[in-house]
């Protein structure tokens, strides 16, 4: 987790010099932050990952247990919320709640408001697991973490959130 001590010179700022060189009429500068941001997303799901595979979770199992979890008591949630709130298709959440129910860490049972609906909830096991998962994966993140300063986690945490909200937020037409 330590930066280069040349970080002027990392992958992407070669990348960049050579369409520079090659390509001298683009402007490459959005490469310095999407290339890195693109790349430090990806190390930073392996590690993340990483520790959700200590507890024998997949990543979308972990978002599974994780957002029943948030969901405060009873702990439960509908296939079609669960689907909205992890970003997957419907078959992709069956497929995980079917491991997950035959790991006994959820169960599912027919809605009390809708006889064709079903409504997934942790089990006892499953709230545990995702209690000691959540631990690991909240003093992983501040591990991760390490390598920025507080105040430069504030202007990071604003800056991307600035950015993301132009890509979540629904534009009006006219």
């Amino acid at each position: 987790m330590t930066p280069s001590p040349d970080a002027a010179q990392d992958h992407v700022a070669r990348i960049m010099a050579e369409w520079r060189r090659e390509r001298p009429d683009l402007d490459v500068s959005p490469q310095g932050v999407i290339g890195r941001l693109h790349r430090l997303a990806n190390a930073l799901t392996e590690e993340l990952v990483a520790v959700y595979g200590r507890f024998g979770l997949s990543e979308g199992e972990f978002d599974v247990l994780a957002t029943l979890r948030r969901a405060g008591a009873p702990y439960e949630r509908t296939p079609g919320d669960l689907a909205a709130s992890t970003m997957v298709t419907s078959g992709a959440m069956t497929k995980r709640i079917d491991r997950l129910e035959q790991r006994g860490l959820v169960t599912r049972r027919v809605s009390d408001t809708d006889g064709r609906g079903r409504v997934i909830a942790l089990t006892s096991a499953g709230r545990e697991l995702i209690d000691e998962v959540m631990t690991a994966h909240m003093a992983n993140e501040h591990r991760l973490l390490e390598a920025v300063d507080q105040a430069d986690r504030i202007a990071l945490e604003r800056a991307i959130t600035r950015w993301l909200a132009a890509f979540e937020t629904p534009t009006s037409t006219g």
